[in-house]
């Protein structure tokens, strides 16, 4: 990956950003960096590795995300993300759910710089790939807009990530409340800091100048992303990629014209290719299943894609042929497959339309 362009990430998101869900988000731009859900170095050292780690190759540039708190047990999972082809390892400094805590990683680790220093230095050593952070803009009622020692408390987290080797990171712009708030509503009860942030990275980059500074929250839509274009060095988008994947439509576009194009005609033209690239996916997992002897269930992909439709004519209709269990339980070969998203599609009012235009 480039160490000079500007970067358009999809946020690792746990139960979402499985493998089926990447190569399908691969099938839609080209050029972003894709992350994997957070997986514990305890799954890893202690559990099924390739369950965990094994991706498709299409996936490239594609990040482990890890939690945990231990250096030498990151310095192994390091390793183990090397070997399995990962382009990066990030270290999860800002999930504030309660469950993490317990295990002493996420957001909670922000209040301990120097372990947080310990464990990068300890992966950078490892291996020969980049170590990243994903973080909070701050912990609990800490004030980074109005208090100058709250604000340097987290200038002065990230420096000495950088110091440690971390080549870039990620500030989720709000702070994470660690007691009496969900991890949904520490999505959006604190509240987003934007320009906390271009000022954080502005800072750092005064005594780190290669350290890379993106952007995490609160980021909608890609006008969102084209009006921070300048104040960072990228943009990790979650829950709106996620629910609303036709947005990354528009990413490569935006990454080689630095966010001035953006904004597309998702016809059904696109729409082939990208059932193509689908019914290619559901294909090859029904083969990898039948090798390996497990059974296959195409909702392990379709349930990633539900908002591919979102404001189309028929989605809704789409949506709940591609998300009933009797129909895709029903989906056992290749014809079965193709059969399947084809009459999903003649939902669409773009189809309809289409055929109609043909017809004439």
């Amino acid at each position: 990956m480039s160490n000079n362009t500007k970067r358009i990430a999809v946020a690792p998101m746990m139960d979402w950003t499985d493998r089926q869900c990447r190569t399908f988000h691969r099938s839609l731009t080209k050029e972003a960096v894709l992350y994997s859900e957070m997986v514990t170095t305890g799954a890893l050292i202690h559990g099924d590795v390739p369950r965990h780690l094994d991706f498709d190759e299409v996936q490239h540039p594609v990040v482990l995300q890890l939690g945990g708190s231990e250096p030498q047990d990151l310095a192994t999972s390091a390793k183990l993300a090397q070997q399995w082809g990962y382009d990066e390892v990030d270290l999860n400094c800002g999930c504030p759910s309660e469950r993490v805590q317990r295990g002493s990683f996420g957001a909670c680790l922000m209040a301990e710089p120097d372990l947080v220093a310990d464990c990068v230095k300890a992966m950078v050593d490892a291996v020969d790939m980049p170590i990243t952070v994903k973080h909070r803009i701050g912990l609990n009622e800490m004030n980074v807009q109005d208090n100058q020692a709250d604000y340097q408390f987290t200038l002065d987290f990230i420096c000495k990530v950088a110091q440690a080797g971390a080549s870039q990171v990620t500030i989720h712009a709000r702070n994470a409340i660690l007691k009496g708030l969900s991890p949904k509503e520490n999505r959006t009860v604190p509240p987003l800091r934007y320009e906390i942030a271009k000022q954080l990275r502005l800072d750092a980059q005064k005594h780190f100048p290669h350290l890379k500074v993106l952007l995490n929250g609160g980021l909608e839509n890609n006008g969102d992303i084209a009006r921070y274009w300048n104040d960072f060095d990228g943009f990790m988008i979650g829950r709106a990629a996620y629910h609303t994947p036709g947005m990354m439509l528009d990413w490569d576009e935006m990454l080689s014209t630095e966010g001035q194009a953006f904004g597309h005609f998702f016809g059904v033209d696109q729409w082939n290719r990208i059932t193509e690239e689908l019914i290619g996916q559901c294909t090859r997992w029904l083969k990898h299943c039948e090798a390996t002897k497990q059974v296959f269930h195409m909702a392990a992909i379709t349930r990633h894609i539900l908002g591919l439709a979102h404001g189309k004519g028929g989605s809704k209709q789409w949506r709940r042929k591609l998300s009933d269990y009797r129909l895709l339980g029903a989906v056992k070969t290749e014809q079965d497959i193709r059969a399947f998203f084809e009459d999903a599609n003649r939902e669409l009012r773009m189809y309809v339309e289409h055929d109609d235009q043909d017809r004439l």
